[in-house]
């Protein structure tokens, strides 16, 4: 199915009715997730990072991919690298509605910071990609097969931390252990659970496939470069579920499902570019790339290295109801969107 016939009205109704479907099946996947991770024992963290980390990025990566299938290179990487950045903003705005604590106070767990540590050295390799463009073994770039190799491993050290951590947080009055939200009123089997998840999860792809059509036509009507259009319009619209399922676990109290949620996604985020670079058929998709997808790889690192420090200084009560990183991170993000649009 072509778009680029469309009317620009079309066009914007297209994308709000496949962001709006995204939203509003993150809130019901929220509660089964929720009750997945207790009833499985895989834990919040966990389940937020694998289980809702990955199936929140499908229409991201359904983005991704048909835009690098099509050649449009720029926008299947900003696409990615643009998640993740707006992904981390996210959990700032998620703070605001936690009003007991900081949120990376509250949500203390050894999971979540293995996890940001394991998200930095996925962005660094791609710092590598981006380093070495045209190196190329069958059109494709060897970081992408250390990608996934990488990040599987990470998986396996994730449940090995899970299940014998070796660190633990400091216990405090604001901290909210896993287990202490609210609990569901529906009593769902373990079947029907994975099967409201997994309807939800098929949802939010078939939205982000229609995202992805739709972005490059309408980046050609408004005169924007693909570059903003994917780091900001479909990165945003994409990563609705990791906003809608955040801040809706905040509000029942699961705060590590909700931090595992924005981490874990954009973990798995990391693999956009990996599965793109393999549809990417005119060469290693690293070579097609300008300064605008560099530039947001650098800030999706700085992000994570602030959220990363503020989960490890763990401020108690930040300015209003807003811890002081999550401040920095917002002020981060837009300063960063802003320097995209002036030089993409």
């Amino acid at each position: 199915m072509d778009a680029s016939g469309w009317p620009l009205t079309a066009l914007v109704a297209a994308f709000g009715v496949a962001a709006g479907l995204i939203g509003v099946f993150g809130v019901i996947m929220t509660r089964a997730a929720r009750d997945l991770a207790h009833r499985t024992g895989l834990g919040e963290a966990l389940t937020g990072a694998v289980l809702i980390g990955g199936a929140t990025s499908l229409s991201g990566i359904t983005t991704s991919v048909t835009a690098a299938w099509n050649g449009h290179a720029g926008l299947a990487v900003s696409n990615a690298l643009g998640g993740i950045a707006a992904q981390t903003a996210f959990l700032a705005v998620a703070d605001i509605f936690y009003r007991r604590a900081n949120l990376e106070h509250a949500a203390a767990s050894v999971e979540n910071l293995m996890m940001c540590v394991f998200l930095i050295i996925l962005l660094a390799l791609q710092m590598i990609a981006f380093a070495l463009p045209e190196v190329a073994v069958l059109g494709v770039h060897p970081v992408t097969a250390v990608l996934i190799g990488v990040y599987l491993l990470g998986l396996s050290l994730l449940m090995r931390t899970h299940e014998s951590p070796m660190w633990l947080p400091k216990r405090t009055t604001d901290t909210r252990p896993e287990g202490s939200g609210q609990r569901s009123r529906i009593r769902l089997g373990l079947p029907s659970l994975w099967l409201t998840f997994a309807g939800c999860a098929g949802t939010v792809a078939l939205a982000g496939w229609v995202l992805a059509l739709v972005a490059v036509p309408l980046a050609a009507r408004t005169g924007l470069s693909e570059s903003f259009v994917g780091g900001v319009f479909t990165a945003v619209a994409t990563s609705l579920p990791e906003l809608v399922i955040a801040v809706a676990a905040v509000r029942i109290g699961a705060l590590t499902l909700a931090v595992g949620d924005i981490v874990g996604g954009n973990a798995f985020d990391t693999l956009f570019i990996a599965v793109s670079d393999i549809a990417y058929r005119e060469g290693p998709i690293y070579a097609a790339l300008a300064g605008a997808e560099l530039l947001w790889l650098a800030l999706t690192l700085l992000m994570t290295g602030v959220l990363l420090a503020g989960l490890l200084f763990r401020e108690r009560h930040g300015v209003g109801n807003i811890g002081s990183e999550s401040l920095l991170l917002l002020a981060i993000y837009a300063g960063g969107a802003g320097l995209v649009a002036a030089t993409g």
